[in-house]
């Protein structure tokens, strides 16, 4: 029945994997780009690498985008802006001049008359010609023009800009003649001081954007985007000639007339097979390193899960905002890939996922070699500079290495292919510091895969190692005696994974909380008690061993209500592995006589300890523990006591399940004894010199 479960419990994962790697080529398949690629690769001032190339079928040569932009500009400067005339302004503005004037309401002199009616022939000059709310140098639309458009109902004609008057220029324009007319008649100074020129000055041009865009867009729609053709059978290129800016764009129209062309009928469905085997060539290699060098993911659903879902999300981001026009694929950034996959796995697998969805999104980007290069060498800075990400200020360095290493590699690359600094494109520094700025909110990320998929990062263990958490300051006021117990385990423990590899803040943790089992019954463990009183002197020595080996499950048990992380439920659960609680055992044989006694009692429920760290301080747990109780403290004692320890330890099959190999034991035992000897300040004793 073991051996059938086994099985099962294969085939299970063997489906799992299937059905991971199957839901994630369905979804690259459907978020990358569907139109065939173009084959060739090329950059402009280098040589052809591939074969002489001709011409496979007739297209048509596009203009570049410096062409486009450039005849645009040509339209743009021949249209004549339209602006719509009022023509009711004039006879509003001459009857308030006459109301304000009285020339209708009492017998007025011919001198008043004449003057009257010069403010008017002048103001009928000035609105016919047309009234500018501003000044011609303000308005953007006139810019370089010397003509409008003037719209009259459904009439249009040409008027020059500068017969065109301000509101300011007409103000000025009456009130001169104001004023010129107060020095000719001094007598009508008063009567004339009545009117404010602005009182009868309102523009009544206004600009037209509506059919001023209209022509602009029927002029533009007829700018043929290409400029000749390439027959069929013609030469485009011989190998090793240089891409220059001409033959660069034949190459560019070739390529975008190729994707057209293939796009269609029985090639659409051979690029859709290509785009499968694709994916499938990434993914397996992402499987075959992962079943190598981490066969551990492929055995835990959710980080195999996690990282599939997570390299989906970023090449979906990464097309989603390629296909803005305003916007750049570069803004995307990618550097959070490797740096969340080093967080919650390694800096190998890191480094290798990187590489491999650099390729993915690479192989369909705009300037696919380009890119490929500038993002994979970020992302490597970025694993490297962030080896500790416990503290803010590691995130800030390597977000600026990040952002340099984009501006170098980038500056570098432009320099290689423009062969000139007046080239470069100095826009892409935006996107580059604008992703590089992304890296900071790495720390909200962590914390939400966190809680989605019950990872544990570097800066949630120092957070649990924190004496002040509530589980550890109960252990420290109810078990004083355990909590300073696993301090020194966790000293311990720490020293010794910094040499043979692993993970301190883990292992730190896992120590501090291995023994928080003990806070339900703290006066039955040894180092809780008080000098000459033990509660197991009246209990029998298989309830004594119960209420020891309870610790472990009540462990567990405070553990999850407290909500801690699986990898430190695993160091609670395996610090005793499934050994015997020795000394309660062997009593109870003493005291049986020869009477055979049940061991299963006396066993600790287990499991064994997997990972390097757990297993780690398990040794020590029991090595810590043995040696307060050694009356004798000499070099001698300590080092056998813990090779005898670890040894049996071996020999009962507890390190079954561990990935400690025989050389990491020996650093343990070697790295124990020095530290057990500087704890109980132990002198070496010297071998005497003897005398010839």
């Amino acid at each position: 029945m073991n051996d059938f479960e086994k099985k099962i419990n294969s085939y299970a994962l063997i489906f799992y994997w299937i059905l991971v790697f199957g839901v994630t080529t369905i979804l690259l398949y459907l978020v990358l780009p569907g139109e065939p690629k173009f084959k060739y690769e090329y950059q402009k001032g280098f040589p052809w690498q591939h074969e002489n190339l001709v011409a496979p079928f007739d297209f048509a040569i596009l203009k570049s985008d410096a062409e486009i932009a450039s005849e645009k500009a040509e339209i743009l400067e021949s249209i004549i802006p339209y602006f719509q005339f009022d023509t009711t302004l004039l006879k509003t503005n001459i009857t308030k001049l006459a109301a304000d004037l009285k020339v209708s309401e009492e017998p007025v002199s011919q001198d008043k008359v004449k003057i009257y009616n010069l403010l008017k022939r002048n103001l009928t000059e000035i609105y016919r010609a047309g009234i500018l709310q501003r000044s011609v140098e303000s308005y953007e639309e006139l810019s370089g023009k010397t003509e409008i458009k003037k719209r009259t109902g459904a009439n249009v004609n040409t008027v020059q800009v500068a017969s065109l008057y301000a509101e300011k220029s007409a103000y000025n324009k009456i009130h001169d003649i104001i004023q010129e007319q107060i020095k000719l008649h001094a007598a009508f100074k008063e009567w004339l001081s009545i009117i404010s020129p602005e009182k009868y000055i309102t523009a009544n041009l206004e600009f037209d954007k509506t059919t001023t865009d209209k022509e602009i867009a029927e002029n533009t729609a007829k700018l043929s985007p290409t400029r000749g053709m390439v027959q069929v059978g013609e030469r485009i290129i011989l190998q090793g000639e240089i891409v220059d800016v001409q033959k660069f764009q034949i190459l560019e129209s070739l390529k975008i007339s190729f994707k057209k062309e293939n796009s269609k009928g029985f090639a659409s469905y051979m690029s859709a097979l290509g785009k499968v085997f694709f994916i499938f060539a990434m993914l397996g290699l992402i499987f075959a390193f992962i079943f190598i060098y981490r066969h551990d993911i492929l055995t835990q659903q959710r980080k195999l899960a996690f990282l599939m879902l997570f390299l989906v999300g970023m090449v979906s981001v990464s097309y989603f905002i390629n296909s803005f026009p305003s916007l750049h694929i570069y803004l995307v950034p990618l550097a959070i890939f490797p740096i969340i996959v080093r967080t919650f796995y390694d800096s190998r697998t890191a480094i290798f996922m990187l590489f491999v969805i650099t390729l993915i999104i690479g192989f369909y980007a705009p300037n696919n070699y380009e890119y490929i290069l500038v993002q994979f060498s970020a992302g490597v800075v970025a694993v490297f500079s962030l080896n500790k990400m416990h503290r803010r200020v590691h995130l800030v360095k390597a977000m600026l290495l990040v952002m340099f290493t984009y501006w170098f590699v980038y500056s570098a690359l432009n320099l290689i292919f423009e062969g000139s600094i007046l080239n470069f494109n100095y826009n892409m520094m935006k996107w580059f510091a604008g992703s590089s700025l992304f890296i900071m909110v790495v720390y909200p990320m962590v914390y939400i895969f966190e809680k989605l998929f019950g990872f544990v990062s570097d800066v949630t263990l120092i957070e649990l190692s924190d004496s002040n958490q509530p589980l550890l300051r109960k252990l420290a006021e109810e078990a004083p005696g355990t909590f300073q117990h696993s301090l020194q385990i966790a000293n311990l423990a720490e020293e010794v994974i910094l040499k043979i590899g692993g993970n301190p803040f883990l292992v730190r943790a896992g120590a501090l909380y291995h023994d928080i089992g003990k806070i339900t019954k703290p006066n039955f463990f040894i180092e809780n008690q008080a000098a000459g009183m033990n509660p197991h002197d009246d209990l029998s020595y298989t309830k004594s061993a119960e209420l020891v080996i309870d610790h472990v499950k009540n462990g567990v048990k405070m553990a999850q209500k407290y909500k801690l992380p699986e990898p430190i439920i695993e160091f609670i659960a395996t610090h005793h592995g499934t050994t015997k609680a020795n000394y309660f055992f062997l009593k109870q044989r003493q005291e049986s006589g020869d009477k055979i006694v049940d061991a299963d009692p006396f066993i600790y429920p287990g499991p064994l300890p997997k990972s390097k760290e757990a297993t780690v301080v398990m040794l020590i747990d029991g090595i810590e523990a043995a040696s307060r109780s050694l009356k004798d403290k000499t070099y001698e004692n300590l080092k056998e006591l813990i090779n005898k320890i670890i040894d049996d330890k071996i020999k009962l099959n507890q390190l079954d399940n561990s990935v400690l190999t025989f050389s990491d034991i020996n650093i343990i035992k070697e790295t124990l004894l020095n530290k057990l000897i500087n704890i109980y300040h132990v002198r070496i004793e010297y071998p005497k010199e003897e005398k010839d």
